[in-house]
């Protein structure tokens, strides 16, 4: 009993160690639950890194919001890939927090169509640098 009773204590004096870090004390990154995000103005939808597909009607604005994983360069080359269907437009709220990829598209007609960007290594200059790449894409359905 007191074994157990031990155990318990030093399970919850691990995890209280974790304070407002982003790691553990016991070396496990802590998840921090993501707080649901609404459009920002003039948008009717939005997609993070966390999305995989989205359904939209023509007319409506959507608006990708992608946060920089820890290492690795910001979100670059956000684009559609079929223009024709879900088009780029001028995101008003362009001004983002570090490590913040926004940009915008609007939606032309019925159509599916891909939204992808990609990021890599951020490194040091002058330090050996892996090269690879990571890769966005979340599938998009107007209706």
């Amino acid at each position: 009993m007191v074994k157990t009773a031990l155990v318990v204590l030093a399970a919850g004096m691990a995890l209280m160690a974790c304070g407002n870090t982003s790691t553990c004390a016991c070396g496990a990154e802590r998840v921090y639950p993501s707080p649901p995000l609404t459009p920002g103005p003039g948008f009717d939808a939005v997609v993070t890194e966390q999305d995989t597909a989205i359904t939209i009607h023509t007319g409506q604005k959507l608006e990708v919001i992608l946060h920089a994983r820890t290492g690795m360069t910001n979100w670059a080359n956000v684009r559609s890939s079929d223009t024709i269907v879900l088009s780029p437009v001028v995101n008003p709220a362009a001004t983002a927090a570090r490590g913040v990829t926004l940009a915008g598209f609007e939606a032309q007609r019925a159509g599916q169509t891909t939204i992808t960007a990609s990021a890599g290594a951020a490194c040091s200059p002058g330090q050996a640098c892996p090269q690879f790449a990571v890769l966005f894409s979340v599938t998009v359905t107007v209706t």
